[in-house]
């Protein structure tokens, strides 16, 4: 017959020690949690009701600005920096006249606290060009005679930069799914979509119609 394994006792006591540990290694771990947040909590000072100094970084440089936490993004750019590319339309997120890339992401600029906006990249359509070199969609505007008022084109220039750069060959519905949230009172969709697809080397198509009209015909 095989020997036996000897027999561990082991008692209630053991058992509740146990459980005991467990429960102190537990605690231990999220009162450790508790004070970690609690510390990160007491470094965010609170901000407000007067001006507060911060800064924004746009077009790649830091520049410090002094304004009230509830100040715009497109507030502190248009009134305290002069960054007056962005447009102040309809002030509630429904015309895309204000779009500034965050992050390299299209965002209207009138539903973002400049606080909110401290540790981001923001984008400006000053920040395009490099010096006196346009980029190559600011020239295809040119040349396809995209901008029309100009209230909308800053707007229009900056939503189709970050989709272009994803999208570097798109279709025309693509492009204009891309300007669905810029607004263009002039009516100027076809040449701001040819202006995109030319800037991307897309093959064009004008679409101008032409009508003649026979000597006596009546225009009904």
């Amino acid at each position: 017959m095989p020997d036996k394994k000897p027999f561990t006792a082991f008692s209630r006591r053991d058992f509740f020690k146990g459980v005991g540990a467990s429960a102190v290694a537990s605690a231990t771990g999220a009162a450790q949690s508790f004070a970690q947040e609690l510390h990160t909590l007491n470094r965010e000072q609170p901000l407000g009701p007067g001006p507060t100094p911060m800064t924004l970084r746009i077009n790649g440089r830091a520049v410090p600005i002094e304004v009230d936490p509830g100040t715009t993004l497109l507030e502190a750019l248009r009134e305290h920096l002069d960054f007056t590319g962005a447009k102040e339309v309809c002030g509630r997120a429904s015309c895309g006249a204000c779009t500034v890339l965050i992050d390299g992401e299209p965002q209207y600029a009138c539903m973002k606290l400049a606080v909110e906006a401290q540790r981001s990249e923001i984008t400006t359509v000053e920040g395009l060009a490099e010096g006196d070199q346009l980029s190559a969609l600011q020239e295809a505007f040119l040349e396809e005679d995209g901008a029309m008022c100009g209230y909308c084109t800053s707007g229009m220039l900056l939503s189709l930069t970050a989709f272009l750069k994803e999208h570097p060959k798109p279709t025309e519905a693509e492009v204009q799914h891309a300007i669905s949230g810029n607004l263009c009172r002039c009516g100027t969709y076809p040449r701001v979509v040819q202006s995109a697809l030319r800037a991307a080397g897309v093959p064009t198509t004008p679409h101008t119609e032409v009508i003649r009209w026979s000597h006596g015909q009546k225009r009904g």
